[in-house]
Parts: C-alpha cells; sequence; structure tokens
C-alpha cells in the first residue's frame, strides 16, 4: 500500500509540475499609426521577477529602454532571474500596422508574461504588458497593450541626436523621417515620476518650428497601441 501510495503521489506531482509549463506562439501587432517600437522584449516569469511595475519607480534597466530602447539591461535581468524570454522578434523596429510571430517555452513557475519595448518618437513612453497570468488551457486568447510613460524623463517632444543615453533630455530618434525640428520645446507640469499610462505625444503643426518637433497628425495616438495574440498549445 505504501508503494502504490507513492507511487500514485509522484505521478500526480509530475503531472501538476507538467501543467505549469507552456509552448507559447506569440504574435504581437504595432496597432499605431506612426509609431514605431524598438526591439521587443517578452518575458515569462514567476510573481516576483517581471519586467516593470505600474505605480512603481522604473529601474534603471527599464528606464535605459524607456528613453533609448536598449533592452540589453532588461535581458540582462530577466536572465539572472531564471525567466523565459523572446528577444528582438522583429529584429529591429516593428513599424506601424507590421506584426512579429516568436515561440517562447515556459519553465514551471514561470507562469506571467510581460513585454516592453520603447516607443519612437518618445521621450520615455514604451508598449507594456504587466505580469498577464498564462492560461493554462490551450487555445488563442488575445491581449491589448497600452502605452506606458516611465515617468523617467520630462516629455519635451525635440528630436535630440544622441538623447539615448538615460537622463539625457530628449528624443533619439523619429523613424518614418515625418518629425521636424527647430522645436522650442514643450513644458510639462508632469511631476508623476512613477510608470503610469502615457498621456500622449501632443505635437503641433509646426514643422520647422514651433514648440514640439514631432507631428500632431501622424504621431500621436490613443490606446491600445499594440495587440498580443498568444495561442498555449
Amino acid at each position: 500500500m505504501k508503494a502504490s501510495t507513492l507511487t500514485i503521489a509522484t505521478l500526480l506531482a509530475a503531472a501538476s509540475q507538467s501543467t505549469m509549463a507552456a509552448e507559447l506562439d506569440l504574435k504581437v501587432t504595432n496597432l499605431t499609426q506612426g509609431i514605431h517600437f524598438t526591439p521587443v522584449l517578452i518575458t515569462a516569469h514567476d510573481s516576483e521577477d517581471k519586467l516593470f511595475e505600474v505605480a512603481t519607480e522604473a529601474s534603471t534597466a527599464l528606464q535605459t529602454m524607456a528613453e533609448g530602447g536598449n533592452i540589453a539591461q532588461l535581458v540582462a535581468q530577466a536572465t539572472a532571474a531564471g525567466s523565459d524570454m523572446a528577444a528582438n522578434p522583429a529584429e529591429g523596429l516593428l513599424a506601424p500596422t507590421a506584426s512579429a510571430m516568436t515561440t517562447l517555452t515556459t519553465a514551471d513557475g514561470n507562469e506571467y508574461l510581460s513585454l516592453a519595448a520603447m516607443m519612437l518618437p518618445t521621450n520615455d513612453g514604451f508598449v507594456g504588458l504587466d505580469s498577464w497570468k498564462i492560461p493554462t488551457e490551450a487555445g488563442t486568447y488575445t491581449v491589448y497593450l497600452n502605452a506606458y510613460d516611465a515617468g523617467t524623463e520630462q516629455n519635451n517632444e525635440l528630436v535630440v541626436d544622441g538623447s539615448d543615453a538615460p537622463g539625457t533630455p530628449g528624443i533619439p530618434a523619429a523613424p518614418g523621417g515625418n518629425a521636424g525640428t527647430g522645436g522650442a520645446g514643450l513644458t510639462s507640469t508632469d511631476s508623476n515620476i512613477n510608470i503610469h499610462i502615457h498621456p500622449g505625444n501632443l505635437g503641433d503643426d509646426d514643422l520647422a518650428a514651433g514648440k514640439s518637433d514631432l507631428s500632431n497628425t501622424v504621431h500621436r495616438w490613443l490606446n491600445p497601441v499594440a495587440k498580443l495574440t498568444v495561442t498555449v498549445k
């Protein structure tokens, strides 16, 4: 009886563990009109080791991504935490209306899915998914993603070469070639230094001067800004 009980317990434990792992097909789609996403990072992680947490201050790794598009520190952070990840599935920028596909095998305990990528042109805006619980039932699931402000830089909306370094004000690039120059810079009274829903680009209609280097007909958006399709096998 004891041997039989032990065998049954072992089988049940193994079955329980196997249900915690998952094979995922992932597709991320840019829903904006004129915003590009820098290299996307998707991680499967436990309840603690997330890429970011809304309403808290951004980590240095998140700030580096949100202000300059560099995901290397987030990748290192996820690796150290034992997270599973899919890095840069688009192999570069993800343009408006474009999609990128990848696969991800999760380990036992990595039951949550997160995503982050800088939005260009913005100062410190990023598209994000914060700890979405991976379903245990096979099927296809759709998650719509919002734009977040990292809270680490004022949104002056000025395109400044070399401003991809953390703490250097400005937008490092404007893919698409539809931004202006010569803006005076927007002044901001935003004092929220925590990660929060992005207020959106304002822009203006003067791409040779004005306050913003961004176009108010190209670079504005409403949430959601991306769609993540998750197929659990």
